[in-house]
């Protein structure tokens, strides 16, 4: 039996990319988003159910999940990626505004979908956890301070976890994309995307489909002595 492969904000960019190679790959992929209307064209599209979940709230994880398990089988591997931007320079941020939904949304769904399914992956003694984080969260950025707090949060919660999940046979780790080709890079200025992968050194913005192969490769039994690991995908951008 195929396992259960549940990818959040899995209906765009590199997140429908992710749930997309999951499915190719064998596994039964599963996505969840806030907006039904995407959800069901993306259903539509791939074949690859869809569940509205508002992943900052941790009733309504706690629900979804429990649906999902219902109707589709133990999660065995969790991909979070869903993720949003209210950007602003520090000094201009509010907390309503900028940081509060940004914090939850980017960091506190990672932990509110980990802390509800993480104990059935222990207690099946077999799991793979792949959490989104950013480059951004890696360097800093200007403007993004609620987002690169987000996403530094992840790489940090994700070690954590990884040490106590890992006599379990669970592994957790964390991807880092560069400058990836999406919605949000498409309305871009030409001269400002030009400019930026200037700064790429393999000369390229990176694809949905180049994290997706991370984490395909992470959720697989290749990367099962791998965990609380790191992996930045970003063309040699940003190295450390």
């Amino acid at each position: 039996m195929a396992r259960v492969a549940l990818v959040t904000g899995g209906t765009r960019g590199i997140g429908a990319a992710i749930a997309k190679k999951l499915k190719e790959a064998g596994y039964k992929a599963v996505v969840c988003d806030v907006v039904e209307d995407q959800l069901k064209a993306f259903t539509a599209e791939t074949g690859i159910p869809g569940y509205k979940i508002d992943v900052s709230s941790h009733a309504d994880v706690a629900e979804g999940v429990k649906r999902i398990e219902a109707e589709q089988g133990p999660i065995d591997i969790l991909v979070n990626n869903a993720g949003i931007t209210r950007d602003s320079i520090m000094v201009k941020m509010t907390r309503e505004k900028n940081w509060d939904p940004v914090i939850a949304v980017n960091l506190g769904s990672v932990f509110n979908t980990c802390n509800l399914v993480l104990p059935g992956m222990n207690a099946r003694k077999w799991g793979r956890i792949v959490n989104i984080s950013s480059m951004n969260g890696q360097r800093g950025q200007i403007g993004q301070a609620n987002y690169c707090a987000s996403k530094a949060g992840v790489i940090g919660y994700s070690r954590a976890i990884a040490l106590e999940a890992a006599r379990n046979g669970v592994t957790i780790n964390v991807i880092c994309p560069g400058f990836i080709k999406t919605e949000m890079t498409a309305a871009m200025p030409p001269e400002v995307l030009e400019g930026a992968v200037k700064q790429i050194p393999l000369g390229r913005i990176g694809m949905p489909d180049d994290i997706a192969n991370g984490v395909v490769f992470l959720a697989s039994e290749s990367a099962a002595w791998i965990t609380g690991h790191t992996l930045s995908i970003n063309g040699g951008q940003f190295m450390e």
